[in-house]
């Protein structure tokens, strides 16, 4: 009896799936790496775990109300999202902005790119499996939050930005001027010890230079934005654009790589150039009210507003019909962002997969949208996405 010989099995494919929850990611989602000899051959990332819905809640509800609601979206980047909202329905109700009001508005706004930033730095530390800047940084930031519980009341969702200026709380009084001075004197040296001692880290640099490249060209072609975009050596930032930060001086930074290290270098440096802002409002701080609210609803086709928020270009539009939302679509920059990670982790061993994909500062409960794929024509191709 001839002896049963095994068939010679050949693997096809090699998978490994990370999520939905992960210890180094701070909100659920998927990944799935396709590898070949430990090498990312492929990647593909699943969000939609947090949907929750907030634009079809939005839907007929009073404008101000749903103004409200925005900051419900995130935790981390709550005061842009509101801000956005708020100003969104400023453009298309032609309501003028104290100019006291656009200042602190912009502290604010400063405040939250600070804290998003060392959040980022915290989080991209600990991945790399160093605790003890990771603890640094988070002390770091807790001077930040302090100074937003004191200017908005809450450490998160600080209900600053209303239709026409900022609440009466977030008045900057003398006592709270000179905290914020202090504040910034004490991150600023804080912050420049950090960036001393990481970027002479040796260990630390060889783990992430070179690691998780976003070419250029594919991040322009991807729609990236933010710091993302701007650690390729695009010079992009939508607060070249806004009037609020007309009057304030500050440098674009960009990094030249792509790679995990222009990222982490990004957050480090756009952190001084924040520092600066504040700095500058404080001290050129106007006088006057901090809210104007002699103004009146009517019906507005749609309305669009973009800013620069922590990750990039924050958008939103709708309409206002009866003084209620119609329309409501809010689309974010993780949504290209993290996208975009899918290509730079290609190449780079699994054991970086996923600081390849942090490497964005992803936020994927701001990202959490429905999409439609609506066919213009049906002799058309083209297809639009909303």
């Amino acid at each position: 009896m001839e002896e049963k010989r095994a068939k010679k099995e050949e693997v096809i494919e090699t998978e490994i799936q990370m999520g939905t929850v992960h210890p180094a990611a701070l909100e659920p989602y998927r990944v799935r790496f396709f590898v070949e000899d430990e090498i990312i051959k492929d990647a593909e990332i699943t969000v939609g775990v947090n949907h929750r819905g907030v634009e079809r809640i939005m839907e007929g509800l009073p404008v101000e109300k749903a103004n409200a609601l925005t900051e419900k979206i995130c935790g981390i980047c709550s005061n842009s999202h509101v801000w956005n909202s708020v100003r969104t329905a400023e453009k298309g109700l032609e309501v003028d902005v104290p100019d006291r009001a656009v200042y602190i508005r912009v502290i604010m706004g400063e405040l939250e790119r600070l804290h998003s930033h060392f959040l980022y730095l915290a989080h991209g530390c600990e991945v790399l499996g160093h605790e003890t800047f990771s603890m640094r940084v988070f002390y770091m930031r807790e001077t930040i939050m302090e100074l937003l519980s004191m200017i908005g009341g809450n450490r998160v969702q600080y209900g600053c930005a209303i239709i026409g200026g900022v609440r009466p709380r977030c008045e900057l009084d003398d006592n709270r001027i000179q905290r914020l001075i202090d504040g910034m004197n004490k991150t600023e040296e804080a912050l420049t010890n950090f960036a001393d001692r990481f970027l002479h880290d040796t260990m630390v640099m060889s783990r992430i230079t070179g690691v998780g490249v976003l070419p250029q060209e594919q991040a322009i072609k991807l729609a990236v934005s933010g710091p993302t975009l701007r650690a390729t050596g695009v010079k992009s930032d939508l607060r070249t654009g806004m009037y609020e930060y007309e009057n304030f001086d500050y440098d674009l930074i960009t990094q030249p790589d792509g790679d995990v290290k222009s990222n982490l270098l990004m957050r480090v440096l756009e952190s001084f150039e924040s520092i600066k802002i504040i700095r500058q409002a404080v001290k050129n701080l106007p006088s006057g009210p901090v809210s104007n609210r002699s103004w009146e609803m009517f019906d507005c086709d749609i309305i669009e507003s973009h800013i620069e928020v922590p990750r990039g270009d924050l958008y939103d539009s709708f309409a206002i019909e009866d003084g209620r939302i119609r329309s409501c679509l809010i689309r974010t920059p993780s949504l290209a962002n993290i996208g975009a990670m899918q290509y730079a982790c290609i190449g780079d061993s699994i054991t970086d997969g996923q600081l390849c994909i942090v490497q964005c500062d992803p936020c994927f409960t701001c990202t959490d949208r429905a999409v439609e794929i609506i066919q213009l024509d049906k002799n058309d191709k083209k297809m639009m996405r909303k």
